[in-house]
């Protein structure tokens, strides 16, 4: 017969294991003792059993308080917030669409606005003159990076201003070793690195292809800044591209914003057949009014990118604006991770788009080459 004090314990053994996971052995050391003995011994193992289990329970909370606590700790601490110097031609208007491009491409890689990046936006609105006094501004604030677009003009104002913050061009137009800001494609040396888009090597590829969509095309008015070595390159190009092409280039000069109605006046005057237009300061700052003239005398318009096809201008031929800002958050988060931009290669565009606005061309009265238009990497409709 199991007496009463050995199904206690068999009881106590079993209630302990169901719960803890525990094997206790202390019923066979029990066994055989006297009633009086095994009520002290049941007595002793409760108690330190009790107060096992509240040390336990005492530790597992103080734990999971010290892991919220390094938690809770890990969260507070500030984010490194990068800060982003923008330098640009133009207004925030006009170069709205490439800015947001940027940032489009940084979000992809992981930097957000107002979260791990913040930028500094610094427009010249068409005078060269102002690009000195907002590099320095940008310089002043202690920005990590400092993006330029604008040409050498501004990429030179920014170089001036500092050695040792890094630069990335968006886009130089003309050849920046040439120019004095890199010392080679391969190894920029310095602090300057980035695109260069090849604006004035295309000139002829566009005239080709402008005669191709325009066959009566012969006189072409070209809009350029004479302040602008660039614009100034690029016209030496086009002018050289145009004569195999039995083409005839007129040069135009717009100097500032009070140029253009003169300008409009006079080309109206001499009725040319097409339309060539920069992408300098001026013109980006007065795309408009410049597409506006061009629907007006029903010209034709070749431009050397798609935003201006996008305000309705009617085709423009030039590197891939997408790709390219992708290029630029690829420079931004190598800089911001440590890396020098003399020891960035300048690389020059590999993608290139031809971009064709339907609605402009049915507006003006002409009709595309179907061989034209099946070679265009986008339509507007």
């Amino acid at each position: 017969m199991i007496s009463d004090f050995e199904m206690r314990i068999s009881d106590c053994n079993n209630r302990t294991e169901a719960k803890h996971g525990l094997r206790s052995d202390f019923g066979d050391r029990a066994k055989g003792m006297s009633k009086k003995s095994s009520d002290q011994f049941l007595s002793h193992f409760s108690i330190d059993l009790k107060s096992a289990l509240r040390n336990l329970k005492s530790a597992i909370v103080t734990g999971a308080m010290l892991l919220a606590l390094c938690f809770s700790v890990e969260a507070q601490q500030p984010k490194k917030v990068s800060r982003i110097g923008y330098l640009a031609p133009g207004d925030a208007a006009s170069d709205s669409a490439r800015s947001k491009g940027i940032r489009l491409a940084l979000r992809e890689r992981g930097y957000i606005e107002g979260q791990n990046v913040a930028t500094e936006y610094r427009y010249t609105e068409g005078k060269r003159d102002r690009a000195p006094e907002f590099a320095a501004e940008l310089v002043h604030l202690k920005v990590d990076i400092i993006l330029v677009t604008g040409g050498i003009t501004n990429i030179r104002a920014a170089k001036n201003a500092t050695k040792t913050i890094p630069i990335v061009m968006i886009g130089a137009s003309a050849d920046p070793v040439e120019a004095g800001i890199v010392d080679s494609l391969a190894r920029p040396g310095g602090n300057v690195t980035g695109l260069t888009n090849l604006i004035t090597e295309l000139g002829s590829k566009r005239l080709e292809l402008f005669k191709e969509t325009v066959p009566k095309l012969v006189r072409i008015a070209f809009f350029y800044e004479p302040t602008s070595p660039n614009q100034t390159l690029e016209l030496k190009e086009v002018q050289t591209a145009a004569r195999p092409l039995k083409l005839s280039i007129q040069p135009w000069e717009v100097r500032d914003e009070d140029a253009f109605e003169k300008v409009f006046a006079a080309v109206n005057k001499e009725r040319p057949d097409g339309l060539h237009v920069t992408s300098g300061p001026q013109m980006r700052t007065n795309r408009k009014r410049i597409v506006g003239f061009a629907l007006k005398s029903r010209l034709p318009s070749m431009w050397d990118n798609r935003d201006f096809v996008d305000a309705g201008g009617l085709m423009s031929y030039g590197a891939d604006l997408m790709d390219s800002y992708r290029r630029v958050a690829y420079y931004v988060d190598r800089v911001l991770k440590g890396a020098k931009p003399a020891n960035l290669p300048v690389e020059q565009p590999t993608k290139f788009e031809l971009v064709i606005n339907l609605k402009t061309a049915k507006q003006i009265g002409l009709t595309i080459p179907p061989n034209v238009l099946a070679r265009a990497d986008r339509v507007i409709r």
